[in-house]
């Protein structure tokens, strides 16, 4: 499958999803409130806190990213990218008006930040193998890493879950094999967060100099 039947198959489903629950968790395919914090504050790790710095919301949905940063005192600058126009249309709406942040829906209009963080961009495998999914997913991993000065992050769904609650639709990752090949190809400075109550985890990529 061409990634541009990916990225249909993606606006399909999201829209939906959004046009059924709206500008909430539900409606970008999470349970809660609850798990959508505990995701972000993961993700946000990689970030050094102290002074400034800019960010990708790679996949950012309705940009509730960029709210969650702004009422905990974040300071930043925000671009969020999504390819599903109706999410990116309702981020504008809600958080337009913040001075400090953007959104597209191209991802060539992102730029080069200080950090790319992705949120569970990759747990629907849309029809594909196990294969051809995990191809994609090195794919965008890599275009994070390019967009990415001093870091970036990712979460996925975790192979070491419950067989009995394992779905045929979802993609379930290798923590060890992503661990490896982000040490590998991109810094000698990564982290495996797996100890948080959620059948996901997240990869914490730091940039240094050679």
């Amino acid at each position: 499958m061409r990634s541009d039947a990916i990225i249909h198959k993606m606006n399909e489903f999201y829209s939906t999803k959004l046009r059924t629950h709206g500008a909430t968790p539900q409606g970008v395919d999470l349970n809660s409130v609850e798990a959508q914090v505990l995701r972000f504050e993961q993700l946000l790790k990689v970030c050094n806190p102290d002074g400034c710095f800019s960010i990708n919301d790679y996949g950012c949905g309705y940009g509730a990213l960029a709210e969650w940063m702004s009422a905990r005192g974040f300071a930043f600058r925000y671009r969020g990218f999504d390819i599903c126009e109706e999410m990116i249309a309702d981020a504008k709406r809600l958080y337009g008006s913040m001075e400090n942040c953007e959104f597209f829906t191209q991802e060539s209009e992102l730029g080069e930040a200080d950090y790319t963080v992705a949120s569970g961009i990759f747990n629907l495998k849309f029809g594909l193998t196990d294969g051809d999914w995990l191809a994609y997913m090195l794919s965008i991993i890599g275009r994070m890493a390019a967009l990415s000065r001093r870091g970036f992050a990712f979460n996925a769904l975790t192979k070491y879950s419950d067989p009995e609650r394992m779905r045929a639709d979802l993609y379930y990752a290798d923590p060890c094999f992503l661990f490896d090949y982000c040490k590998k190809n991109f810094s000698r400075q990564v982290a495996l967060l797996h100890d948080y109550p959620l059948w996901d985890f997240t990869i914490l990529v730091r940039k240094v100099a050679d």
